[in-house]
Formats: C-alpha cells, sequence, structure tokens
C-alpha cells in the first residue's frame, strides 16, 4: 500500500469511529479555499459562500439548502471550538466537490426584509442563485442537498426547474406533515405565525433544536456554537416555513422530480412519519432512488455525534456512476 493509500484508510478508520486521523495525516489533506457571492432577487441581497479545493481544475458542484432556524452558513460550515470536524462544507470540498450554500432571504447574511421567506420565496432564491454559480463554475445543473425545510425548498425546486437539479439529496423532508408530532405542535401556533413575518430566537432556541427528538445524539458544545454564529447576525428568523409546514403541505410533487433521488430518515425525527416519507418514495419516477433509514441520529443529523454516517449515504448516493448507454 503506497502513503497517499494508507493515509486515506487511515482517515477513512478514524471516520468511521467518530475518532480523527494523527495529526501528521491531518497535515496530508488538500488546502480549502473558501469565496463568498452574491445573487439578487430584485432589490433583496442573497449571500452566497463557497469552499472547495485550492487549485485549477473543475469538480462536480454540491449545492446545500438550509432550514428553517439557521442560515447556510451557520448550519454547514460550523466551527465548533474544541470539537473538530462539523462542517458539512469542508468535508465534502475534501472530498472533491464544489460546494455551495446560501443565506435565503431574512437569514443570515442575505437582506433582512418584512418577507416571511416562506417555501416558494426560497425557490425564487434558488433561481436567483443558480445563475450565479453556472457563470462561476461552468455547471448549469448541480447536485442538491436540503435539509429539514430546505429539503422541501430543494424538492420544490427541482419540481419547477428540472433541468438545473442531477441528483437530489432530501435529509429529514417533510411530506405531508400527518400525524408528525413536530408538525403538529406547529399547527397549534398557526395564529402567531400568520400573526408576523418573523420569529424570535435566542439561546435556548438552538438548545431546543438539538434536544427536542433525542439529546444523545449531539454534543451540547454543537448548540452553543450554531448559537454564537447565528445571534451574531441578528435575533429573528422568518416564520413562512414553520406557517407552511404547518397548514400547507404537500409543497413538493414527487412524481415532477425526474433526477435520482435520496431520501434520508433519521431514527428519531419528528418533522415526519414513515410511512408519509415511504409514500413520497413510492412515486418518484425515477428508477435510481435511494431510502435510507438510519439509527443514531436525530433531526439535524447533519451536526450530530454520528454525522460520519450522513456523510458517508450522501458520498456514496453522489458518486454513484450514472447508467452506461443511458
Amino acid at each position: 500500500m503506497n502513503r497517499r493509500d494508507l493515509i486515506r484508510s487511515l482517515a477513512l478508520g478514524a471516520g468511521a469511529s467518530g475518532m480523527l486521523a494523527h495529526p501528521t495525516l491531518a497535515a496530508e489533506e488538500p488546502a480549502l479555499e473558501a469565496e463568498e457571492h452574491w445573487a439578487h432577487k430584485g432589490a433583496v441581497d442573497l449571500y452566497l459562500y463557497r469552499k472547495r479545493q485550492a487549485g485549477p481544475g473543475r469538480r462536480p458542484v454540491l449545492f446545500l439548502v438550509h432550514g428553517s432556524s439557521f442560515s447556510g452558513r451557520g448550519g454547514f460550515d460550523l466551527q465548533v471550538p474544541g470539537h473538530p470536524r462539523y462542517s458539512l462544507m469542508d468535508e465534502f470540498a475534501r472530498s472533491g466537490f464544489d460546494v455551495w450554500t446560501m443565506d435565503h432571504e431574512g437569514y443570515g447574511r442575505s437582506s433582512r426584509t418584512g418577507s416571511n421567506s416562506d417555501i416558494l420565496s426560497g425557490v425564487e432564491d434558488l433561481r436567483a442563485a443558480l445563475p450565479v454559480i453556472e457563470k462561476v463554475t461552468g455547471k448549469g445543473a448541480v447536485m442538491m442537498c436540503g435539509q429539514s425545510s430546505g429539503a422541501i425548498r430543494a424538492g420544490a425546486f427541482a419540481n419547477r426547474e428540472p433541468q438545473r437539479v442531477e441528483r437530489l439529496i432530501l435529509d429529514a423532508f417533510t411530506y405531508t406533515g400527518e400525524n408528525a408530532p413536530e408538525i403538529m405542535r406547529r399547527r397549534a401556533n398557526v395564529e402567531t405565525y400568520k400573526s408576523k413575518p418573523y420569529r424570535s430566537i435566542d439561546r435556548s432556541t438552538f438548545h431546543g433544536i438539538f434536544s427536542r427528538d433525542d439529546p444523545s445524539t449531539f454534543e451540547p458544545a454543537v448548540a452553543d456554537a450554531l448559537a454564537d454564529y447565528e445571534l451574531a447576525t441578528g435575533d429573528r428568523v422568518p416564520s413562512g416555513t414553520y406557517l407552511d409546514m404547518a397548514i400547507h403541505l404537500p409543497l413538493v410533487d414527487p412524481a415532477k422530480i425526474v433526477c435520482p433521488v435520496c431520501l434520508l430518515r433519521a431514527e428519531h425525527d419528528g418533522n415526519a412519519t414513515e410511512q408519509e416519507l415511504l409514500d413520497f418514495f413510492a412515486k418518484l419516477p425515477s428508477r435510481d432512488k435511494q431510502f435510507v433509514f438510519m439509527r443514531g441520529v436525530a433531526h439535524v443529523a447533519v451536526l450530530g455525534i454520528n454525522r460520519q454516517r450522513l456523510w458517508h449515504v450522501m458520498r456514496e448516493f453522489l458518486t454513484y456512476p450514472a447508467q452506461a448507454g443511458a
């Protein structure tokens, strides 16, 4: 086994056990570079963030779509002091992807407006972002992964712009929400979400996200790191996705998603029932589709202690060879 293969073998073994490779091996990892870009939806400025390996060369583009309570860079590029390797963007950039995310209207560094930034508004954000990515990378279509309400945004975008999505990962997706505990709770608060276009957030909001389904699947430091990042940009987030998930589902038509799809289901997730997701999966027309159940993870699996399991499934789906002769 040559040195490069040995390093890769040790690194993969470390990831599988939840431990890091030896520091001298970490130094062998490719250098990454980050860029900031902007898209514009009328008068709304939309923040785009990119990470990839340094140096020339075209790489497959992976676009990450965030959910209801935190921004793209906060959720997908989180740096947790004393707890390394939480950044999904770093992980997939190291794996050879050109990784992008954005802050939807009203989140993170994008324009803060009076909009409640509902699901269809998020679709328009994506429609504004993709031409920017195409101009920078030369790629008119991307691989897309949405998390939580971001999965609904991504699915709705794939309905409207099928030519723009090569492969689609739906993580912590909600189809109808029927009988799902968290969606039932939101239905009880519909009038609150209708009364104002935002939800106030504080440190307890982020701890609640991780403690809601199964707190044993997360490290407490993650909630604090996420709160530190998000609260530095504001103390409120739009309420539109919560309202949509309470009373406007379904917003994605599985029959109109023509690309390969990977549907990820956590062991602990109150945002959907297994039955609704299986119903959605059955209606997907592509024969290239996967439904993956994962133990040891909850709703925000991308920031859980078993996140490496999620990474593995994502990586295998995104690198699955295309059908020969198709």
